[in-house]
């Protein structure tokens, strides 16, 4: 396991910041000095958990499997009417991710990117039905060959950057990354009508090992 890129300026800020803090504070406050040390620790490693970056390499690509882009709890699994692109129902599937996840984003299919676009919006907490459409977001659809699937990228109350490496008309693998949601947010994904959907409200899912759904 290693540290993922968009941590890199994160940690070393925190890292001469905490230093210099508890410095000041040994020398002109030491009875603080053990707490503030204990409570630097915890807070360090935090980060150092946030930015983790586990190999999540796909082995073996699976044209006929949507794969979870995200690590996280599904909370959403309906049919609904998708506004910004595609305009008709889809099925939805919402994975919300929590300050503990593993915050890398992954592509669920091979395909090519047709469309993508940035919002800026609002930052309601991740889980409330509106940030979808509210919130700071990143939209991505693929076109895998016999279809389409959407998935957007959604800040919640804590996420204040989205990162999204997609670009418009380029080809992608299954499994290589999406992106990067700094704390709280969630993964919205728009997947056709008949879709088989093999994970179900409440599991706990991990990014490019949980089959989300299967093509029919």
């Amino acid at each position: 396991m290693s540290i993922h890129r968009e941590g890199t300026y994160t940690l070393v800020i925190s890292a001469v910041l905490l230093a210099v803090l508890n410095g000041v504070v040994f020398i002109y406050f030491p009875s603080l000095f053990p707490f503030l040390f204990a409570v630097s620790v915890a807070l360090y490693l935090f980060l150092i958990s946030f930015f983790r970056y586990p190999d999540r390499t796909v082995k073996v690509i699976d044209d006929n499997v949507f794969l979870c882009p995200c690590d996280g709890k599904v909370v959403v699994i309906e049919e609904v009417e998708e506004p910004e692109y595609f305009k008709d129902k889809r099925l939805q599937v919402s994975i919300f991710m929590s300050p503990l996840n593993v915050h890398i984003n992954w592509h669920t299919i091979s395909g090519t990117i047709e469309y993508y676009k940035y919002h800026s919006g609002k930052y309601l907490a991740a889980w409330n039905p509106k940030s979808s459409t509210e919130n700071e977001r990143s939209t991505t659809v693929y076109n895998y060959g016999s279809g389409k699937v959407l998935v957007r990228q959604v800040a919640g109350a804590l996420a204040r950057r989205i990162v999204c490496y997609a670009k418009q008309k380029t080809t992608i693998k299954q499994g290589d990354e999406l992106g990067f949601i700094k704390l709280g947010s969630r993964m919205d994904i728009y997947l056709p009508l008949g879709t088989e959907i093999n994970v179900k409200i409440d599991d706990v899912v991990k990014g490019n090992i949980t089959k989300l759904a299967t093509k029919r």
